[in-house]
């Protein structure tokens, strides 16, 4: 049997995360970092709602994989099937064996389309689409662009997601072309999300109200769709305290899958759902050291680990200064230094032209990058750099480990 192939560091997810942390360790001059991922190509998935939208195209939010992978790095191009954290290995789809000094622990997330009945079988016809795809978006686009009447909907499922306020922005940006053609009066438009508001933050949340107010959405709180009948184009949606249950009819459909972690995960030692916790399975770390609480070698950042913060990409990108600063301490046998407050940002696109910038930590305290900007409210200046400046800052500074 041959022996396993060593390296100091080892991640798993050539994504966001992943990219992230390899090129920052690799300008701190470790000289050993592999990354695990199967895929070809790079996604800057938050651009997928502009294109959902009509405010962007599908082709801008992709790169070949090889292009974002940092010089240096090892790429091993192949899918994680399972870990043992007891024996410091990784073992891959094609049946290799990694081991490590140092894993780090970035896959990104599960997306559990056939937890909600009858989704799978109708995503991407008769109106019914999701921004969480990269083939789906464009569809998402022509049934937005196609409808002139009748009734629209747009879900959120209980449970953490990726990109929290993604199901709420394409609804306002809908509503926003719909008024621009001069039909959103005779469109009937339904949100539907299961939190008591539609934003944590109260101040925020008074402030989307009058957005969803102004488009005269129907906002269904404490709710949400559990199954889609498409031959009759109507949706189950189900109180979540009480499982009263509304039917709602639909001409266009924007529905958001239930998350978790990827399987592999739930059913390996690093999970939380391996002690009897969470459901969702995402790995078990400390919400500020990014340390696995029961395994000191291995670290977790971004949607697949269990910290209680949004799961965005300005997430990772406070995460991952945190993660390699902690690696260099484990690997020196130094007590832990790096901490992560739970910093997210969610921009919030409210219509083709402004945006609201919800910045907070783990407190919901908010941490506004622009004071100048009253940072509970949208502006054009936030549109813009969603548009242009974040995606610039993505591939030129993030994913080079320069910011």
């Amino acid at each position: 049997m041959s022996t396993p192939a060593k390296h100091e560091v080892l991640i798993i997810g050539g994504g966001t995360a992943g990219i992230t942390v390899a090129a920052r360790l690799l300008r701190k001059h470790y000289s050993d970092v592999a990354i695990i991922e199967p895929s070809d190509q790079h996604y800057y998935q938050p651009l997928w709602t502009l294109v959902g939208g009509g405010q962007a195209t599908a082709a801008e939010t992709e790169r070949a994989e090889a292009s974002v992978m940092p010089r240096g790095a090892t790429w091993i191009k192949s899918a994680v099937t399972s870990v043992d954290p007891d024996a410091n290995t990784v073992t891959c789809a094609d049946g290799a064996t990694c081991s490590y000094d140092v894993l780090v622990v970035a896959p990104g997330i599960q997306l559990d389309w056939e937890r909600t009945e009858g989704l799978t079988d109708t995503l991407g016809r008769d109106g019914v689409s999701s921004n969480y795809r990269f083939d789906l978006a464009p569809r998402t686009w022509e049934f937005i662009r196609d409808t002139k009447s009748g009734t629209a909907v747009f879900t959120m499922p209980s449970g953490p997601i990726k990109c929290a306020g993604a199901p709420q922005k394409i609804a306002y940006l809908a509503c926003d072309h719909w008024r621009r053609q001069g039909v959103l009066d005779n469109i009937d438009v339904h949100l539907v999300v299961p939190t008591p508001r539609i934003f944590g933050i109260p101040a925020i949340a008074d402030n989307l109200d009058k957005v969803i107010a102004d488009y005269g959405i129907t906002l269904h709180t404490g709710s949400e769709v559990r199954s889609i009948d498409s031959a009759s184009r109507k949706v189950t949606m189900t109180n979540v305290a009480d499982g009263v249950e509304t039917v709602l009819p639909y001409d266009v459909l924007h529905a958001v899958p239930h998350q978790s972690a990827p399987d592999w995960i739930k059913s390996s030692p690093l999970s939380t759902s391996h002690v009897g916790g969470d459901a969702n399975g995402y790995v078990d770390i400390d919400k500020h050291t990014m340390q696995h609480v029961r395994y000191p070698n291995v670290f977790a950042l971004g949607d697949a680990g269990s910290s209680p913060n949004s799961k965005t990409g300005a997430a990772i990108r406070k995460q991952a200064p945190v993660v390699v600063e902690n690696i260099g301490a484990v690997l020196s046998g130094r007590p832990l230094t790096g901490s992560y407050d739970g910093y997210a940002s969610c921009p919030i696109v409210t219509s083709a032209h402004d945006m609201l910038l919800a910045e907070f930590d783990y407190d919901f305290a908010l941490k506004p990058s622009f004071p100048l900007l009253d940072p509970v409210k949208p502006h054009r200046p936030y549109w813009l750099l969603k548009k242009y400046g974040l995606p610039a800052l993505y591939w030129n500074l993030m994913l080079k480990g320069l910011a």
